[in-house]
């Protein structure tokens, strides 16, 4: 996945106005894998553990996917943007689409990008693109 800095800054600035809570959203995708575009959704749980998106977000989601693709994104506020085990459940729902989490454990967020299958996680390049236009 290709994505501009400004687009990759407005994911990190979602997570930071949502912390304690989790953020959460999604990228659409143009057919070559590059961000156009962040899709911020209300973390309809509003919990530090958990995200979770209402079915207006989800189908509008789901239209997107038939478009050109997405990839989800959330935060961890307490922990490594690693997929947890209920990340690796709701992943079962969503095959083929790319995980952005950002983990705001430290001062500096760190954002990591997974590709999960079969409840399994591998971690995958994300390519900020200066020249990326969004």
């Amino acid at each position: 996945m290709r994505i501009a800095p400004d687009l990759l800054q407005q994911i990190v600035d979602h997570a930071r106005r949502e912390a304690p809570y989790e953020c959460c959203g999604y990228l659409r995708l143009d057919g070559a894998g590059r961000a156009v575009e962040v899709v911020e959704v209300e973390n309809i749980e509003r919990s530090a553990l958990r995200f979770d998106m209402d079915s207006r977000a989800v189908l509008a989601m789901g239209n997107a996917m038939d478009d050109g693709g997405v990839v989800i994104y959330h935060s961890h506020t307490r922990s490594e943007p690693r997929p947890s085990q209920t990340d690796l459940q709701f992943a079962a729902n969503w095959p083929g689409v790319d995980w952005l989490i950002v983990g705001l454990k430290d001062d500096e967020a760190d954002v990591r990008n997974w590709r999960i299958a079969d409840g399994a996680a591998t971690q995958v390049e994300v390519e900020v693109d200066a020249g990326a236009q969004s």
